[in-house]
């Protein structure tokens, strides 16, 4: 049955545009809903609409609990036609943008706000952790594993023992996303990072150090999807959807994770686009660990399974050198604001396609790839999703 599900139908006058970062912050006061208020806000100074224009919202939180989508409804007095709440966590902005796309596509919605955002409060991360998914009640945290990093560091050494992917390599990519990182103005990670830091750091859950880890933060993402005529009527620089994918609960046979739904779907995935690996000028992952960011690439064609090690030591992964990788230094230099890290590649790559990077700018770039994968219920990360996007 899954086999004819072929042949998807594209995404032609539909595109993306106003990608808006609301500067993160270590700890904040504010509730969810001030953050997701913020980039709201900062979507309509950006794109000139007002609250009547925007007819369409879909929403990620985590600590946007007791209230979904529809309580903020209220909270900011929209009066939309078309509603999601999406709790993806780090394949948020992948699926919000699907389900945008097609809102909009069917006539279903005109104007589509995705805004990602989550508060982190002095406690607040602990107390998401205990009560993240029914496995972390009741399987893992009462049992004092909490937290991700026991996960992820079953995933990495198995990945390291199956592949003979070694630290140093991991350390690479942790190295270059601060090298972008110190051209991005939003990332809090503002200091150099060498290989020898990286090697020498405190380790945290074998063999996880201290650099592959994210930092807990507040902030929100936020992006537009819209009609390409009606995005040229506001004068807006656009980028076009050229293939999306998602998976959920991939290869559950695995005893342990060691590739992702991207495997399954990635034929599909570069056909729909068409346009092959080699023409992607910038690649964004998920990256809450390097592991995570090594699979995706395996997993979406850019080099084969078994082989990232090579790949990594072939590459620069600077914004200004070969094959630029998370160019805003991604979750690992500018911070994890939540479900707002899904959303984080997407909106830079969209930034990176309509003139809106500076620094970081990837030259003459045409084509962004984009990949997410969250929810880690207990052993693996549950949802995964990618996208290609092209300049106009």
């Amino acid at each position: 049955m899954g086999s004819s599900v072929k042949n998807r139908s594209g995404y032609e006058g539909v595109v993306v545009t106003a990608p808006v970062s609301v500067p993160y912050e270590r700890y904040s006061p504010e509730p969810a809903h001030w953050w997701l208020a913020r980039v709201l806000s900062d979507l309509g100074k950006q794109s000139g609409l007002g609250a009547d224009d925007v007819d369409g919202l879909c929403v990620s939180s985590f600590t946007l609990f007791p209230d979904t989508a529809a309580g903020l409804t209220q909270h900011f007095g929209l009066t939309p036609r078309w509603l999601d709440h999406v709790p993806t966590g780090g394949a948020s902005g992948v699926i919000t943008l699907r389900r945008a796309a097609r809102a909009v596509q069917s006539g279903d919605a005109s104007v589509v706000a995705c805004i990602s955002g989550d508060t982190n409060h002095v406690d607040s991360f602990r107390a998401m952790l205990t009560t993240f998914s029914r496995f972390s009640q009741d399987a893992s945290y009462p049992y004092g594993s909490g937290g991700p990093n026991g996960s992820f560091s079953l995933m990495t050494s198995r990945y390291m023992d199956t592949y003979g992917v070694k630290r140093e390599d991991f350390g690479k990519l942790c190295v270059a996303q601060r090298d972008n990182a110190l051209k991005y103005p939003h990332a809090m990670m503002k200091k150099p990072l060498t290989l020898d830091e990286y090697m020498s750091a405190r380790l945290i859950a074998d063999p996880i150090v201290l650099y592959d880890c994210v930092m807990p933060c507040a902030g929100a993402e936020g992006y537009l999807v819209m009609r390409e005529e009606d995005a040229r009527a506001q004068n807006l620089p656009y980028a076009h959807i050229l293939s999306t994918v998602e998976r959920h609960n991939s290869y559950p046979d695995d005893p342990v994770q060691i590739r992702g739904g991207w495997a399954l779907d990635k034929d599909e995935f570069w056909s729909m686009a068409g346009i092959g690996p080699g023409d992607v000028d910038l690649l964004q992952t998920y990256d809450d660990y390097p592991v995570i960011s090594a699979m995706q690439m395996e997993d979406l064609g850019f080099c084969e399974k078994g082989s990232v090690s090579e790949f990594i030591r072939s590459n620069t992964f600077t914004y200004d050198g070969t094959f630029p990788h998370n160019t805003s230094g991604g979750q690992l230099s500018v911070g994890q604001a939540g479900a707002a890290g899904g959303f984080l590649g997407l909106v830079e790559a969209i930034r990176q396609l309509t003139g809106g990077a500076e620094q970081n700018a990837v030259p003459d770039a045409q084509y962004a790839a984009v990949s997410g994968f969250g929810i880690i219920n207990f052993d693996r990360g549950l949802c995964s999703g990618a996208a290609i996007l092209g300049r106009t």
